[in-house]
């Protein structure tokens, strides 16, 4: 018997046809359930694993993936948790280890002894507590605007973000889109899953505290939202300095927080492909 798809999985399916057709979808068994991720890129390229903010899904790279993909093997996952195609089941999720043991099981799974990193939000904070977990494995640590890593979130945007936290509804999260948004009009379909996948039931992002990045040890770079509601990007820039002195650390000019990394992405693509080299 056919099930009929719910509204987030149609948004879904639409952004997936905004991915090049060579991209693969790979489900990957891991302890903590079947992980999604999208693939794409020469399969002898160097290995980039994208990690999105919440609700964003690993879809949100639709933008950056083509660019990305002509020289590595591009691999933007779905997060454990996390509205989107990852399927929780066997060990429960209730740590921010367990995020870093499933992120072990999830490259193992793909084959991925050592990796760039790159993730963006709330992914970019899972990112850093990854490298500081297994340093061994990440060549290069890209951060765009990670939250809960050089600073917390400015109390205005923790005010603006709390109705759609507390009643979840499509036009709460829309109205906060927009806000945050206002003036670089990100793309329709994303906001419409955006939107969606704060209502999915049964989400769980687990944050587990700030992450301590003054004990990375790999090349970083820190790209900063200019505009961002989400922190003041200049005093984020400043930390990032004092707690990283050797990391890159630039700010992308016109941009917010949640309309990277797919808004205007041709500046992010250039950053991040000098910096990976």
């Amino acid at each position: 018997m056919l099930v009929p798809l719910s509204s987030f999985d149609l948004a879904y399916d639409a952004l997936r046809t905004r991915w090049p057709e060579t991209t693969e979808e790979r489900d990957i068994a891991t302890p903590y359930g079947r992980s999604r991720v999208h693939v794409y890129g020469p399969e002898g390229g160097t290995p980039l694993v994208l990690l999105p903010g919440g609700s964003a899904t690993g879809l949100v790279w639709f933008a950056n993936a083509p660019a990305l993909g002509a020289r590595y093997r591009v691999h933007a996952v779905d997060l454990l948790g996390d509205a989107g195609r990852t399927q929780r089941g066997g060990t429960p999720l209730k740590r921010a280890d367990d995020l870093t043991a499933w992120l072990d099981a999830l490259l193992d799974g793909l084959g991925l002894a050592r990796t760039h990193l790159c993730g963006h939000s709330y992914g970019a904070c899972l990112a850093v507590k990854y490298a500081l977990h297994a340093p061994q494995r990440i060549d290069r640590l890209a951060l765009i605007d990670p939250t809960q890593v050089f600073a917390g979130f400015r109390p205005g945007y923790l005010l603006r973000a709390l109705p759609a936290l507390i009643r979840p509804s499509q036009a709460r999260a829309r109205a906060f889109l927009a806000w945050e948004t206002a003036g670089t009009h990100p793309d329709e379909t994303w906001q419409r899953l955006y939107a969606l996948a704060t209502t999915v039931p049964g989400r769980k992002l687990i944050v587990g505290g700030r992450a301590r990045a003054d004990g990375l040890r790999m090349p970083v770079l820190v790209l900063l939202a200019e505009r961002s509601r989400t922190h003041h990007a200049v005093k984020v820039a400043a930390q990032a300095h004092r707690t990283l002195p050797q990391a890159k650390v630039t700010l992308l000019p016109g941009t917010t927080h949640h309309s990277l990394p797919l808004t205007d992405p041709g500046p992010l693509n250039d950053q991040l492909m000098d910096f990976l080299g």
